[in-house]
């Protein structure tokens, strides 16, 4: 019997032939397989072009359950070019109705074979998002003004793996009208909708564009000679990409002065280690220290300073805010996107869910003051979102002089770190905040007590079963944070 699928990579149709077979008992040793990419072959079904009609499946036949993973495995051989691919699935098939121990066993030729090739297919599909380069095509200004630039790529991959990837790429360039060429199947992305054609001839790949002179000048200039690892470097770029990067004529000679370019970065004087500097406030103090002298002039140069990278791209800094000389400063890491929007801290869901706990408390919001130890917003850009990052130890300490001018301008009487970056800048060592949360430590020169617990959005990112608990410890740390030691009751 005779099989014919018109499109070698229709896993649905495969599928409802193979249960068709599987139904009516075809052994797969009495089936012969053929896909549209290969001439001739059986137009019916079963039989000769032109012969009988479907067999149906056989009256009252079981059914034959497969592992999920055997649908992924099949999702992913019938990419591989492999004519014999719809064989080798469909006796997989076959033994896994008639052998139900061969799901638990991982040294089957056939199942290791199938795997091997879903594996190719992986890889030449990370390949294909590795090695595409996209070229601007120049069309008409008409054109250009009413749909935008174009970029057109060109790429050979080893498989049929372009509809596979396609959902990838527009992604990962949503906002670019682009296609990708390839000498089997071609997709085109119009900013709305994938398209998909027949195959391009390589003469179709557009001329180099004034944007690969640029990246080959970055690529001269981030070429480590120090890290060079030939065998590794042709194992991960093959040489049959090589031909259509543009970086390939590069990398001989960049190899060849790779040893006389690391020998002269031993030779070369070491760089002298950089200094954060805090920056330049408005009132200078006697014996040349600056300050800011009130909480205005703080916002406002906090507001300015770039000592680190964090400032020039939030939208404002973040101070605190509460009431001078208040009996608690309650110190968090830095202020999310909600925060640095509004310009206050703790207003987003972190912030919501401290107000709910001191209000259960009857710890009112506004007899505390609410800062952090960073005071802009550092993020990573997914899409439209901004997500919060940690800041970086660097880039604590150079916002440290900002908390200490802080701290000397409300004057506490006593300091609650809310997790570890705060803890960190409060007391001047790392904390194992786990370990030391719950108790009030005096460490600090100026003898302000410091009481260490979680930040809340700690408490956010635990999963439901876990929340409850966590709460309850939490709250249970707020309220003796609000009882305050000795020292605040005596002051």
């Amino acid at each position: 019997m005779q099989v014919r699928l018109e499109d070698p990579i229709d896993l649905d149709a495969f599928r409802r032939h193979a249960r068709q077979l599987l139904a009516a008992g075809v052994p797969p040793d009495h089936v012969e397989w053929h896909d549209g990419s290969a001439p001739g072959g059986a137009a019916d079904l079963f039989g000769e072009a032109g012969g009988d009609a479907p067999l149906p499946p056989a009256a009252g036949a079981a059914r034959h359950p497969v592992p999920a993973s055997f649908i992924a495995l099949c999702a992913d051989v019938i990419l591989h070019r492999d004519a014999q691919r719809f064989a080798l699935l469909y006796r997989l098939l076959w033994r896994l109705a008639h052998e139900p121990g061969l799901r638990h066993d991982p040294i089957d030729a056939d199942m290791m074979q199938a795997q091997l090739m879903a594996k190719a297919v992986h890889r030449d599909i990370h390949k294909m998002r590795a090695f595409v380069r996209f070229t601007r095509v120049a069309g008409s200004d008409a054109e250009q003004e009413q749909a935008g630039e174009r970029h057109v790529a060109w790429f050979e991959p080893d498989h049929r793996i372009v509809e596979a990837n396609a959902p990838f790429f527009a992604r990962r360039f949503a906002q670019m009208r682009w296609a990708i060429l390839t000498p089997e199947r071609c997709v085109e992305w119009d900013g709305q909708a994938l398209s998909f054609r027949d195959g391009a001839d390589r003469r179709e790949k557009p001329p180099p564009d004034a944007g690969e002179q640029l990246w080959l000048t970055y690529y001269e200039n981030i070429f480590n000679p120090a890290r060079l690892k030939l065998a590794t470097m042709r194992r991960e770029m093959p040489r049959r990409y090589w031909h259509n990067l543009p970086e390939a004529a590069l990398i001989q000679p960049l190899a060849e002065a790779a040893g006389a370019r690391s020998q002269s970065m031993i030779d070369a004087p070491a760089t002298p280690a950089r200094r954060i500097r805090a920056p330049l406030l408005l009132n200078p103090l006697p014996g040349g220290g600056v300050a800011p002298a009130d909480l205005g002039e703080l916002r406002a140069a906090a507001h300015a300073c770039r000592a680190c990278p964090i400032g020039a791209f939030a939208t404002q800094a973040v101070c605190g805010e509460g009431p001078l000389g208040a009996g608690h400063m309650l110190v968090g890491e830095q202020p999310g996107d909600q925060e640095d929007l509004a310009g206050r801290p703790f207003v987003g869901p972190a912030g919501q869910l401290l107000d709910r706990a001191m209000a259960q408390l009857g710890w009112a919001r506004d007899s505390v003051y609410l800062a952090n130890a960073v005071k802009h917003f550092k993020y990573e850009l997914r899409g439209k979102r901004r997500i919060h990052k940690t800041a970086g130890q660097r880039e604590a300490e150079a916002c440290a002089h900002w908390l200490d001018s802080e701290i000397s301008l409300v004057r506490p009487k006593a300091l609650v770190a809310l997790g570890a970056t705060a803890a960190r800048a409060l007391l001047g060592r790392p904390v194992a905040v786990q370990a030391e949360r719950g108790a009030w430590l005096n460490e600090r020169g100026d003898g302000l007590p410091v009481f260490v617990t979680l930040h809340p959005s700690a408490l956010l990112r635990l999963p439901d079963e876990q929340r409850g608990e966590a709460h309850a410890l939490w709250l249970a740390d707020l309220a003796r944070a609000m009882a305050a030691p000795a020292i605040i009751e005596g002051s």
